[in-house]
């Protein structure tokens, strides 16, 4: 049986996959159009609209665990002044459109928390405790797709700085190296690490939003 925690986790991540990764894919798709590519806009992807973006494994998965990933936005770097640079652009606009989604989730936190403070309600609680778990798994998404291997957007990133020859290599083996990626996956190797990380972007997004604390109480006090 689920627990209301539980039922408060998935509801998370039913915000996630409904409302944020539109956002990433958008994100995807409005920065390679700003640097001159045409691809996102013929293929409908400049907008907000979760059934043009959602992948439906990608996203039980991310129901499921936390992570997952959207329908990717197809990017023509040929369209580009500086193809990997412009890549690698496109590709950091979706974990950084995350990342913002995380720290408002955590602004929504703070607030709701200092109303819970003064006014002792079940909905408050439940409504913090909803907003926390929106922040952290916008955060794991970020760190899961800036990890370096195909198809995620760190491995775009990371093309900036290698080299052709090394591209065609990580295009050679890019099979076996996803086995291997989805074998770490699924074998939860990396939840202790993406954790920390996870953790440690938390306390930065803490420590930026330290205004609203101050705020919060001027109004409610």
């Amino acid at each position: 049986m689920l627990d209301t925690g539980d039922i408060l986790k998935y509801g998370a991540r039913l915000m996630v996959i409904f409302m944020v990764i539109p956002l990433h894919e958008f994100a995807h798709a409005w920065s390679a159009t700003k640097m001159g590519d045409v691809t996102p806009r013929m293929q409908n992807r400049l907008n907000l609209n979760p059934f043009n973006h959602i992948d439906p494994i990608g996203a039980l998965l991310i129901f499921l665990s936390g992570f997952g990933w959207g329908r990717p936005v197809q990017v023509n770097p040929n369209y580009f002044k500086k193809p990997r640079k412009g890549m690698a652009l496109s590709a950091a606009a979706g974990p950084i459109a995350n990342v913002i989604a995380a720290l408002i989730g955590v602004i929504i936190y703070k607030v709701i928390r200092h109303i819970y403070e003064v006014n002792l309600t079940d909905v408050a609680y439940w409504l913090s405790v909803l907003f926390y778990y929106f922040a952290t798994i916008n955060l794991g998404l970020a760190l899961f797709n800036l990890i370096p291997v195909p198809p995620l957007d760190g491995s775009k990133i990371i093309g900036y700085f290698t080299s052709y020859k090394f591209d065609r290599k990580i295009e050679q083996y890019g099979l076996y190296i996803m086995i291997g990626f989805a074998v770490l996956v699924f074998s939860g190797l990396l939840n202790k690490p993406l954790g920390y990380m996870n953790y440690g972007l938390m306390w930065v997004l803490d420590k930026l939003t330290f205004w609203v604390d101050p705020i919060m109480r001027a109004i409610l006090n």
